[in-house]
């Protein structure tokens, strides 16, 4: 059993390392160090989770019910606590000098203990689970006490490293990149295995497990399972159809439906939906189980595919119609009627218990219309297999015409890579590119928007260390009407505030149009985007949606070569 200090002071090493090399050396002996059952917790808490991401269980704490929590541990009151988080800026900082505080008198939870009691990492971890499944009248008291106990129990290297886990905000320098090399040096796997293994899974504990009972043989048989989401692929924007076609010999060419992503999987009745967010939002989406039912005429799968909302004139309706029927928890069916959703089914990864991730987009295609029967409410979309430019562009202006946002141009040959965005699928649309980004602070507004959170601070995402890096401020394209929906939205995940300036737990993620990016060493990131303004709340989009530092360097040099 690996006691919770030795993992905080494991994490304390890792974020005094600026190398990468040593970073993975010492997540290696970490992961090395622990014991089987540990291995994956530790694997997901040092990635500042405590699920997969996959998972439907959630911790639940935000910053009001963690303030209250070390209040009542340190015996101060909740607005003392937020003096230290004013004063130090972070949440563990914070938790450490409020609980240094107590009084030397103060009898705590820990005196009633053995005195060689020691936190273990499973003991939070079990912790974490029971906070998770409390819900209900009185959940916000039971997830306090629940805190409390934790915190009243552990030491001042401990408390803070909790703080950030419950919320989760440990934010060490570690990601996916320096976690799969670690599994790879840890375990004598090569790091292509893990990341392989990854991406069939999505759940890194569970690779990192795999790899240190079984080694390359065990990971070689990680595959897709029914009920666990895995990433979607993506695209890139490609600058010019030429540019697209320079890379392939033929083009598979479909329309690029302005909609929201849903991966199904279906085995016999049961159907489950999950959004690009990987959230389960079978409940909402109704109509979409019944057609997967009726028409989906397989017995086991797993579908990429869009729904879309059509008007009665036959075009698509807003996207913010689309996400209604997403968050819709109530009245499910009324809204159903009132914004009646068409699939559109592109890919299929998965048929009658055999994984096709590795077959040719071709190959996938033929599977998937042999295993659809269209109808008005789900349909295999049109696809093109071309290498001609005029037809190409007949199909990019159908789908303008139509009132949709382009095409997509895929490589016709490509297997099908969970979480990647490559060359092997482009899409072309005529509008101002846009990035998404995450909204990491906010700042209050003046005049009559003083109620109202009206700048978005916004970053980018280092995959490998998993922090993110701003790369400026929103403030133009939102009406009064969002700002007050976004300012309920943010108030449940401010982590701290300075006066105006507030600091966001990063979850939501903004579609934002520019004119241009900028170098500059105003942003961590180094750059800067000119005339930022909202375009979307992508409310269907998670953090590995959004766009890397590589990315943002990338369209900077495409820019430079432009001009």
């Amino acid at each position: 059993m690996t006691s919770f200090k030795e993992f905080a002071q494991a994490c304390k090493e890792i974020e005094l390392t600026s190398g990468s090399l040593d970073m993975i050396s010492l997540v290696a002996d970490l992961f090395h160090s622990v014991t089987l059952e540990e291995l994956p917790v530790v694997t997901h808490f040092v990635m500042g989770e405590i699920f997969p991401a996959w998972s439907a269980e959630e911790v639940g704490i935000g910053a009001g019910i963690l303030y209250s929590a070390l209040a009542k541990s340190a015996g101060v009151s909740v607005e003392d606590i937020e003096d230290i988080v004013r004063h130090t800026g972070d949440i563990g900082k914070t938790a450490v000098l409020a609980l240094d505080k107590k009084s030397q008198g103060q009898s705590t939870f820990s005196s009633f203990l053995e005195e060689d009691h020691e936190l273990s990492i499973m003991e939070v971890f079990e912790r974490f689970k029971d906070i998770s499944r409390i819900s209900g009248k009185g959940a916000q008291t039971s997830k306090i006490k629940n805190l409390q106990y934790l915190f009243n129990s552990a030491s001042s290297k401990e408390v803070g490293y909790i703080s950030l886990l419950a919320i989760e905000e440990l934010r060490i320098g570690v990601g996916e990149g320096i976690v799969r090399d670690a599994i790879g040096l840890a375990f004598d796997v090569s790091s292509e295995d893990v990341g392989r293994g990854f991406m069939l899974t999505n759940d890194m504990g569970l690779v990192a497990l795999t790899a240190r009972q079984g080694g390359s043989e065990a990971l070689s048989k990680l595959g897709l399972e029914l009920n666990r989401p895995i990433k979607l692929m993506l695209a890139q924007i490609t600058p010019s159809l030429e540019s697209a076609l320079s890379n392939m010999d033929e083009a598979a060419i479909e329309w690029k439906f302005d909609g929201a992503r849903v991966q199904i999987h279906k085995d016999g009745d049961d159907v489950v939906l999950y959004s690009r967010r990987l959230e389960d939002i079978t409940q909402s989406l109704p109509d979409i189980v019944e057609a997967v039912k009726k028409y989906v005429k397989v017995d086991t799968a797993i579908l990429d595919g869009e729904a879309v909302a059509i008007d009665s004139d036959g075009m698509p309706r807003p996207f913010q119609d689309i996400l209604k029927r997403f968050r819709r928890k109530y009245d499910v069916n009324s809204t159903a009627r009132e914004i009646p959703l068409t699939l559109n089914l592109f890919d299929i990864m998965y048929l009658n218990g055999q994984s096709l991730i590795d077959m040719s987009l071709i190959e996938r295609r033929e599977l998937l219309n042999s295993s659809v029967e269209n109808d008005a409410s789900i349909r295999v979309d049109t696809q093109v297999v071309t290498k001609d430019p005029e037809e190409i562009n007949r199909i990019y202006t159908k789908a303008l015409n139509g009132g949709h946002e382009g095409i997509m141009i895929k490589n016709p040959n490509s297997p099908y890579s969970p979480g990647k965005r490559g060359k092997n699928w482009l899409k072309k649309k005529p509008v101002m590119e846009t990035l998404d980004l995450i909204v990491i602070g906010a700042e209050w507004g003046y005049g009559r928007r003083t109620s109202f959170m009206g700048s978005y601070a916004l970053a980018c995402h280092d995959s490998d260390t998993g922090n993110f890096l701003p790369v400026g401020k929103v403030a133009t394209g939102f009406s009064d009407e969002q700002l007050s929906e976004l300012t309920d939205i943010f108030s449940d995940l401010i982590v701290m505030e300075y006066g105006k300036e507030i600091e966001l737990k990063p979850e939501v993620v903004f579609e934002v149009a520019f004119e241009e990016i900028q170098k500059s060493t105003n942003y961590e990131s180094g750059y800067a985007l000119r005339f930022p303004r909202l375009v979307n709340i992508r409310d269907d989009k998670s953090v590995e949606d959004v766009e890397t530092i590589e990315r943002i360097e990338a369209m900077y040099r495409l820019q430079r070569e432009r001009n």
